[in-house]
């Protein structure tokens, strides 16, 4: 099992920055990738960036490339992403998630509590 605990959500204005983190606890080490779906209020959840465990390889949704970066501290087993640029549409709920080795970087085997993200015009 591992655990997840988001953290840096808030409330900005457009064009404003926020840097979101998830410690994860537990078996980490099976936590190939690290990553972010976002969720808003009535629309699905979608995924937003993944890195791996070395982080040789990172993925981007297209609407966040060039504005969000993750990143990740293995000695810390916490995953970074740095939002700037911020939208009102990026307002949503923000999942960390985790993926075990063999597991595809868009399909989370383990799920954060979520933290909120809120961007005003």
């Amino acid at each position: 099992q591992v655990q997840l605990v988001e953290s840096g959500g808030g409330l900005v204005q457009a064009g404003g920055s926020l840097r979101l983190s998830c410690a994860a606890s537990g078996r980490t080490l099976s936590s190939f990738y690290m990553g972010w779906f976002r969720q808003a209020p009535g629309k699905e959840r979608e995924f937003v960036a993944a890195i791996t465990w070395s982080g040789s390889s990172i993925y981007y949704a297209d609407f966040v490339k060039g504005r969000f970066t993750i990143s990740r501290d293995n000695a810390k087993n916490t995953a970074y992403l740095q939002m700037n640029g911020l939208k009102p549409e990026d307002t949503a709920v923000y999942y960390c998630y985790t993926v075990e080795r063999g597991g595809s970087y868009s399909t989370p085997d383990y799920w954060g509590q979520g933290t909120q993200v809120t961007v005003s015009s």
